[in-house]
């Protein structure tokens, strides 16, 4: 009788590829929104958290057209009639698998990805069918026989979900080669506006994607234990539902508070904050950042790898704590790490890390 393989050390995460559109339409949006506020002291309010919310850039697939700045302007993609969930798709369909190769060629100069046996795809700002998945694999060249998962609608904790997921397989297939994916266009989701909570939730999001390679190889970030929490009595604090133009997000301001209430649980955490030496949190937004600091008696720099996500890119979904995760793969830092991400529900995902051979 043939004993069973022991499982890996570990599940690591080898590389991470990033990739982010050309067109910064931040500071187009920002006087677009403005403008869409008819009263005074709102449009005060905007112009102050617009100015604190710790973005400089955000990036989107939809092209400018000649002569503007955004999308918004004359013979943009928003000029005109407001253009309906169908047409979002159709160019979800479109910019939704480029922007991925370009993350998987990013990867690729990272790591080898060849011999590839699972695919993880998550993305929640769109929906095509074939999938993305699908498309990807056959552009990649990846086997006929590639296992495919895609992770749907979970918003920005997905991106922890599918890394979850890969570490999941490498432990009960050794010699998988998972390629994890995310890709997220929340720039397709513009909506007609003139109150400010909804402006101030579209203010945050941007386009990108990343991919990673996860194997049992000990090279990169080693994934140790899970965690997940679902926060009771929070479900209406984030929602993205599905209307005739396009996903509209509702992202209520007590969401930060609900979080630093969590996170103030001694329970809630399945370790002390102390115990925990670099934390690779979800750039949700500046309020989610500094609530999670707060809460947590963080310093200063404990988040500057989030913060400088946020500042360059906004919040891109479930590809943004993979982006996080990036720049901490090139610190080549070692020391016990905490990932964790917030999202509809309202939820939590997480996984402890540490550099590969060290501690996990």
């Amino acid at each position: 009788m043939t004993s069973a393989s022991p499982l890996p050390a570990a599940a690591c995460i080898n590389a991470i590829g990033t990739a982010v559109p050309d067109n910064d339409v931040h500071h187009a949006f920002v006087e677009w929104a403005a403008a869409q506020l008819e009263d005074e002291r709102e449009r005060s309010v905007f112009a102050r958290m617009a100015q604190r919310s710790g973005i400089g850039h955000r990036w989107s697939v939809l092209p400018v057209p000649a002569g503007g700045r955004s999308p918004v302007d004359a013979g943009g993609f928003y000029a005109g009639a407001w253009p309906t969930t169908a047409e979002r798709m159709r160019m979800y369909g479109d910019a939704a698998p480029r922007l991925a190769e370009s993350a998987v060629e990013d990867l690729a100069r990272k790591a080898d990805i060849g011999a590839v046996t699972h695919l993880i795809l998550a993305s929640c700002t769109g929906f095509v069918a074939p999938g993305v998945d699908q498309i990807l694999a056959r552009r990649l060249g990846l086997a006929p026989s590639v296992e495919r998962l895609l992770i749907g609608y979970m918003g920005c904790y997905a991106g922890i979900t599918a890394l979850r997921s890969a570490r999941h397989i490498v432990r009960s297939v050794p010699d998988a080669r998972v390629l994890v994916i995310c890709v997220e266009l929340s720039s397709l989701h513009l909506q007609r506006h003139a109150s400010l909570e909804p402006l101030l939730a579209m203010l945050q999001f941007g386009d990108g994607a990343a991919a990673a390679l996860v194997t049992a190889e000990q090279r990169g970030i080693a994934m140790g234990e899970p965690l997940s929490a679902t926060l009771p009595d929070s479900e209406e604090l984030i929602r993205w539902d599905l209307g005739d133009h396009g996903f509209a997000m509702h992202l209520s301001g007590a969401v930060p508070g609900r979080i630093a209430e969590a996170l103030r649980d001694p329970g809630f955490l399945p370790a002390a904050p102390d115990s925990v030496e670099r934390w690779a949190v979800h750039a949700g937004g500046r309020s989610i950042l500094d609530a999670v600091e707060q809460a947590l008696s963080l310093s200063a720099e404990a988040l500057a790898d989030s913060r400088a996500v946020l500042a360059e890119y906004g919040n891109m979904s479930s590809g943004t704590v993979l982006f996080v995760l990036a720049r901490m793969l090139a610190q080549d830092a070692s020391g016990r790490g905490l990932a964790l991400a917030f999202g509809p529900g309202l939820a939590t995902e997480g996984f402890f890390f540490d550099r590969a051979g060290h501690g996990q």
